[in-house]
């Protein structure tokens, strides 16, 4: 078996590019490290590096070495991590939720890792079956979604709810039934029609057929893009309240004060029965304020 020490004094040999360089940083003499790089190269059975004037390059067996010795050091850096004392300012959390609400999450998460440099939190806007999927496969720390899922292996808290708005441009009114949003045309992106289909039905029951029969002006995909043609007096849309929290232009925009107002609750879901980090608890404890925030 090759030698942890060696190997991690030829890594750095191959990090520096230079012996003095090289020993000056291991605190080691230069012959000291020359005779680690001698017996890796037996142990090997093959040259490690090629002398080039004062310097040297590696050969193929030295580059692999180097690779082996840098997969080591992430390996062990994993593992001290793994078995740390529990912070709340260091570690990983990987949280999964709609779209709209990442845009609203997002700014909070950097300013958490702007806080705490050792925190790593990943942000994955997904749809809702395939939060719940992630949570249930270990892929997520946390999701958010917009109902109880149920399910044996989840531990669900609702933390709130938020407003289904119809948006529409500044200067534009409180449209008197449907006739006048057809004319305005709608700015579709992919949960605007199951939007429409709750929204409509209650406000417009009897103009109201189905989203399929709605008049599209343009589709979006990008979440942060939805607001701005409305922004420019091009369309209306739909979309919980988290999704213009973001929004550059808010100033621009209208959220109509229906008859029948309609909220989506708001779910935090995690693993049931795994212990929970400090720094879960401290994520979670951002998304709840959030939450209370949109209510």
């Amino acid at each position: 078996m090759l030698n942890a020490t060696w190997i991690e004094t030829f890594t750095v040999l191959a990090e520096e590019g230079h012996f003095t360089r090289a020993a000056q940083r291991l605190n080691m003499t230069q012959p000291g490290v020359s005779q680690h790089l001698r017996k890796l190269e037996q142990q090997l059975g093959q040259p490690l590096i090629v002398q080039a004037g004062k310097g040297f390059t590696l050969t193929a067996a030295g580059a692999g070495l180097r690779d082996l010795g840098l997969a080591r050091r992430a390996q062990e850096r994993a593992l001290r991590e793994a078995i740390a004392p529990d912070r709340p300012d260091a570690g990983l959390v990987r949280v999964a939720c709609s779209g709209s609400f990442a845009m609203l999450f997002y700014p909070h998460a950097i300013a958490l890792m702007q806080s705490a440099p050792r925190l790593s939190i990943h942000v994955e806007a997904a749809p809702q079956a395939r939060v719940l999927e992630g949570v249930l496969d270990g892929r997520f720390d946390l999701g958010v979604t917009d109902r109880d899922p149920r399910h044996p292996r989840i531990a669900a808290d609702r933390i709130g709810q938020e407003e289904l708005c119809l948006v529409l441009p500044a200067g534009h009114a409180v449209p008197s039934g449907l006739a006048d949003l057809q004319a305005l045309g709608l700015i579709d992106h992919p949960d605007c029609q199951r939007y429409a289909d709750d929204l409509f039905a209650l406000n417009f029951p009897d103009e109201f057929d189905g989203a399929d029969r709605l008049r599209v002006r343009s589709r979006v995909n990008q979440i942060g893009q939805i607001p701005a043609p409305v922004a420019q007096g091009v369309g209306y849309t739909l979309l919980p309240r988290s999704g213009l929290a973001a929004f550059s232009q808010a100033d621009r925009l209208r959220i109509a004060a229906l008859p029948q107002r309609r909220h989506h609750e708001l779910w935090t879901i995690i693993p049931r029965g795994h212990p929970r980090s400090a720094r879960l608890d401290r994520v979670l404890a951002v998304i709840r304020a959030l939450a209370a925030d949109l209510a």
